[in-house]
């Protein structure tokens, strides 16, 4: 009979782990090998770290557990690909192969519609206490769970083309009773045309043939990245005629883009869009707003009461 193997200690687990990141060029290899073991242990990063300065021994099975992690973690398959989970804002969102992750930028994306849809809320008069989101091109509904848990009493709709990222937004929406539409959000909900107070979107908009710098963003699904076009324009246009569409006057609406087009989305909300149905006139207040690195990358603008183009 072979003696079972001898359990390994934490932190040198911790430590070949962290080597074979950083030889990997991972951003943060120990936090992201402390992520892991965590993981794998059913522990927060906190238990892990203490546990590692303890000398606590790990059992041989979940060693190669985390062993095997960490080597696809090397490959830069995305570190909430492996985990399972990502945290955004409030909420802890299920994610996995197939879908878009949700980055740090969407949570000022998200907060500008939060802010938007409390200030209806606190209204008196009219649809007070109860403002009505719609997220379209949700993905695996960060937005729309934010909102959701963020602003009690809201009615949250929620949009995703793609029934491969519409299963991981079901998994998140369904709990916190945010109503999820498979389907085109240029056509979604007519039954709602003119009475959103306020639409959100991280549609789908990198510019076609642009590569994304960072690795683990290439194994974001296709379809969740490219706008379609040389300017990646194609699918924000789409979304805002649709947010024209549906928001009532002075609702609000917010869109995240890249930073290369702060002046074209300006210019489609300002100007319209005839090809899409989007006419001119449709918004105001137009206001570019920056990311935590300075860079344009949201538009937040104000439904007049214009008509929408026949």
């Amino acid at each position: 009979m072979t003696d079972r193997p001898e359990a390994l200690t934490l932190e040198s687990l911790l430590r070949s782990a962290t080597d074979l990141l950083r030889a990997a060029d991972v951003d943060s290899p120990r936090a992201d090998a402390e992520t892991l073991a965590a993981h794998v242990l059913g522990a927060s990063r906190g238990q892990v770290a203490a546990w590692a300065v303890a000398g606590r021994r790990i059992d041989p099975v979940q060693s190669v557990d985390l062993r095997r992690l960490a080597i696809s973690r090397s490959t830069r398959t995305p570190l909430q690909y492996l985990t399972g989970t990502t945290t955004f804002r409030t909420v802890d969102l299920a994610v996995g192969h197939g879908v878009f992750l949700p980055r740090p930028e969407t949570e000022l994306v998200a907060g500008a519609a939060i802010e938007a849809a409390r200030a209806v809320a606190r209204r008196a008069g009219g649809p007070a206490g109860r403002p009505l989101v719609v997220d379209l091109c949700t993905g695996s509904g960060a937005i729309a769970a934010a909102v959701a848990r963020e602003v009690p009493g809201a009615t949250v709709h929620a949009v995703e083309a793609d029934p491969e990222a519409a299963w991981w937004a079901a998994a998140n929406l369904d709990p916190l009773g945010v109503a999820l539409h498979v389907g085109d959000a240029a056509a979604a909900l007519p039954e709602l045309d003119g009475s959103a107070d306020v639409v959100v979107s991280n549609p789908p908009y990198v510019p076609d043939g642009r590569i994304p710098a960072q690795a683990e963003a290439r194994r974001d699904p296709e379809l969740a990245l490219y706008g379609g076009g040389a300017d990646g324009m194609r699918v924000p246009t789409a979304v805002a005629a649709a947010a024209a569409r549906l928001l009532r006057a002075g609702g609000t609406f917010v869109m995240e883009h890249d930073e290369t087009q702060e002046q074209l989305v300006a210019g489609l909300l300002r100007d319209g869009a005839a090809a899409a149905g989007l006419a001119a006139g449709l918004f105001a207040g137009i206001e570019t707003r920056t990311d935590l690195t300075g860079r344009p990358r949201y538009t937040v603008a104000v439904r007049t009461d214009g008509r929408m183009a026949r």
